[in-house]
């Protein structure tokens, strides 16, 4: 079902943009691999022409996993390790308060107890304590005789605090992702494991956090039993690493592919209790529905993010590493109400900005839209930004002030550098950082009229002329007669979906609507489709369009009219109507 935010999406424009067709190299395949044509034209846009290489992309296999000694430094990190364990030495591993940092604790701590190892973590409080480490908790953790730290999903910009611990005598391993370019300086540490890092080999440079920490198990485990960890162990400890890998949003081809695949078929059968016990909350039984990505990452993911946005992280390891169930359901059934009051809080600011866009005059002449409030929660402002680019298809910025500081997050579209234009007003801030997509500062409250005033001009120099347009992207030309019950199953093989690997999207031409439009609640519209040339009711496909009610009503839908119609293909699981059916992303009226 699509997103059921509050924002409207009666503007801007959508503009629908067809991939390219290959339909000579798509019939070569599909005769060679043994795959419907439409399949294989969606493998060769994602660059798979070979068949040996389809058969390997639908088939993934915890054979198809690298070496984890081909990442630079993971020699040094696993004998630094090793001797942790064999001399007792407390670890501490410090991690994130997102799912992935989360996850990538649970996976680092549970290797190395499985290895005999004595592990601490610390996950920081986002708003006592912010990102990244922090020298007081090395200096705590020193005096209380840790002489190792293992950084999980941070670490890449720590240089303060990585001499604190060479001052101190702590050796450092730092696991991580973030890196902006191949030749960034590096914090001094015993080990960096950053597939991103100058001279590193690694194949796959796009791992999430976990997936690093994931790595360090696995050349932990394999050095002690290569064939019981490949058989049994690291199948087990992909369910968390394909959570935080579909959460985070990398791309899903390569070994995240793998990861991801692999780890949401274990999820199918999950056996820690925790996790029971997260998916009883998410309100998710695996044994009588297929997981899928799209499960991860708007059931299960939001509900472990709610902790680390809303109160403590470190409640999230707890979960997934307790194993008494009475625990697990008391830590779950929080984390499920943190996750209400998380929606409840981010709808509330939506309200008030959705106003905001509606009246104010100089925002709508805005390029890039900066929207601030008086005490807005801060772990939920990039949410809410990521929701005002969907709304007005233009970089956002969402501010929240408190205190007298201004906490910034901000998230963009395509062709924008957004931290580039946040660095062109660096002296105003206080601590900033980021990337192209996603960006998040601190500045004094008294500074953000000024911030504002430089980010108009700068994003007005770059973005002139250019329309606010949603770009809708379809893959394939499909007519609604070729869609089956043997194509849904192929394209199930596409799972999981997400960025990188996105669910496909096609376009039916000439379809006609076989029945009067019947709209729900106001937002959402139900059609009965059919081809234009004499389709009847009784051979017409079901079809829901969520909040494209007021579509319907622009384009004056009625019986017999004829659309070209954008649309995704589900499989309905309702036991009275279930079935295929298609969801509609787009119409368009065609005139005969």
């Amino acid at each position: 079902m699509g997103d059921p935010g509050v924002l409207s999406r009666n503007s801007p424009r959508q503009r629908w943009v067809l991939a390219e067709a290959h339909p000579e190299e798509a019939t070569a395949l599909a005769a060679e691999a043994r795959l419907p044509v439409v399949l294989a034209e969606l493998l060769i846009a994602r660059g798979i022409t070979k068949a040996s290489d389809a058969y390997r992309f639908l088939n993934p296999d915890v054979a198809h996993l690298n070496d984890p000694f081909l990442m630079l430094g993971m020699a040094a990190a696993v004998e630094r390790v090793e001797a942790a364990i064999e001399r007792r030495q407390p670890v501490l591993l410090y991690g994130d308060y997102d799912v992935d940092g989360t996850t990538a604790v649970v996976l680092l701590k549970t290797a190395i107890e499985m290895l005999g190892g004595v592990v601490r973590f610390h996950v920081p409080h986002r708003l006592r304590e912010g990102y990244g480490l922090q020298s007081s908790v090395l200096e705590e953790a020193y005096a209380e005789g840790v002489r190792l730290v293992i950084t999980v999903d941070t670490g890449m910009r720590a240089f303060a605090e990585a001499e604190t611990a060479r001052r101190l005598g702590l050796d450092l391993i730092i696991t991580d992702h973030h890196l902006a370019q191949a030749g960034d300086a590096l914090p001094v540490a015993l080990a960096v494991l950053n597939p991103n890092q100058h001279g590193c080999a690694y194949p796959e440079k796009s791992l999430c956090g976990a997936a690093i920490a994931l790595k360090l198990a696995q050349a932990l485990l394999e050095r002690r039993d290569a064939a019981r960890t490949r058989e049994k162990t690291l199948p087990s400890f992909l369910k968390m690493a394909a959570i935080a890998t579909i959460a985070d949003a990398v791309p899903l081809h390569g070994e995240n592919r793998v990861i991801a695949a692999l780890g949401l078929r274990e999820l199918r059968k999950p056996v820690g209790v925790g996790l029971r016990a997260l998916f009883a909350a998410a309100a998710l039984d695996p044994a009588t529905k297929q997981l899928t990505g799209f499960d991860v990452a708007f059931r299960l993911a939001p509900r472990i993010n709610a902790a680390g946005r809303m109160d403590v992280a470190s409640e999230v390891v707890e979960l997934f590493s307790t194993r008494d169930p009475a625990r697990a359901q008391e830590l779950a059934i929080k984390l499920e109400r943190l996750n209400r009051e998380r929606r409840d809080t981010e709808e509330a600011a939506l309200r008030v900005i959705e106003e905001r866009l509606k009246s104010d005059a100089d925002l709508k002449g805005d390029c890039l839209l900066v929207i601030d409030g008086d005490g807005w929660h801060r772990g939920v402002i990039g949410i809410l930004a990521s929701r005002v680019v969907e709304r007005a298809a233009k970089p956002a910025i969402v501010v929240s002030i408190e205190d007298g500081v201004a906490h910034g997050s901000g998230r963009s579209v395509d062709g924008f550098q957004l931290l580039e234009a946040i660095e062109s007003c660096a002296d105003l801030f206080t601590r900033f950082g980021g990337h192209a997509f996603a960006v998040g500062f601190a500045l004094p409250a008294d500074s953000l009229p000024e911030l504002k005033r430089r980010l108009r001009l700068h994003a007005n120099e770059r973005l002139a002329g250019r329309k606010a347009e949603r770009v809708l992207n379809l893959h394939a030309e499909l007519p609604l007669e070729r869609i089956t019950p043997v194509l849904a199953g192929w394209l199930r093989k596409l799972e999981p979906l997400g960025h990188g690997n996105p669910e496909p999207m096609f376009v039916a031409r000439q379809v006609k609507v076989v029945t009067a439009p019947r709209t729900m609640k106001e937002r959402h519209v139900r059609l009965e489709l059919g081809q234009a040339t004499g389709a009847s009711s009784g051979g017409a496909m079901r079809a829901v369009g969520w909040h494209m009610a007021a579509r319907a009503g622009e384009l004056g839908l009625r019986e017999g009219s004829v659309i070209d119609v954008a649309y995704k293909i589900r499989e309905n699981e309702h036991p009275e109507y279930g079935g295929l059916e298609v969801e509609i992303a787009g119409m368009e009226l065609v005139k005969l």
